[in-house]
């Protein structure tokens, strides 16, 4: 649909706009993105949101506060972004129905899996719940690998918002690369689970120190 397309071209430049003005550089690497995938990333850093947002037509699942933050909330409902209540289980069905109804109509779909933000080399486990509207749409999922040359990006522990956003303004300079892995295909009734540890496991290892700052996987 012509008017949907010409959305998400404004939101991509929007969060292009945004990360420059911030002072954040984006290169992107890898393999080409193909519509009607799962994408699912690391996570440490309310600017993630915005990278994938800045990196193609795609919907992002984000937690519900993500709705409220400066700038970053405002791109995401604009993209369309599937907002979730991690305090409300039982809405959860209703997220996963969401998004395979979004992979079967050809859209693809961006997500964190694992459900909060990690740093440093200990990353976090992909929960697999998002995992089964990919098996169940048979749609491919494709890791993305985020990464910061800089800590000062990192959005976690007891850090608040507005501190993390000083942070990384007076950093100035900040370059985020982004990892476009090879796509995975799930059988019909593959497990979620093993779907989810494969994705994981594909992304790519965390820097070695003095070799750039991992937004964990």
């Amino acid at each position: 649909m012509p008017g949907r397309r010409v959305r998400q071209a404004l939101v991509r430049g929007i969060a292009r706009a945004a990360l420059r003005a911030l002072g954040v550089r984006l290169v992107v690497r890898g393999r080409r993105l193909r519509p009607g995938a799962l994408l699912v990333a690391n996570h440490v850093s309310w600017l993630d949101p915005l990278v994938l947002l800045a990196l193609g037509p795609a919907s992002i699942v984000a937690k519900h506060d993500v709705r409220a933050w400066p700038v970053v909330g405002a791109v995401a409902a604009a993209g369309g972004t599937i907002f979730i209540d991690r305090t409300r289980p039982r809405t959860l069905p209703a997220t996963v129905g969401a998004v395979a109804a979004a992979l079967r109509r050809g859209r693809s779909v961006a997500a964190f899996p694992e459900g909060t933000t990690t740093c440093g080399a200990g990353r976090g486990a992909f929960r697999p719940a998002l995992f089964q509207a990919a098996v169940d749409a048979g749609a491919p999922v494709v890791p993305l690998d985020i990464r910061y040359d800089s800590p000062a990006a990192a959005f976690v522990g007891d850090d608040t918002l507005y501190a993390s956003i000083r942070r990384v303004t007076a950093a100035r300079r900040l370059t985020v690369t982004l990892t476009v892995g090879a796509p995975l295909h799930p059988e019909p009734g593959a497990s979620r689970r093993v779907l989810a540890r494969a994705a994981a496991a594909a992304v790519s290892p965390p820097a070695a120190p003095g070799h750039g700052f991992t937004l964990a996987a």
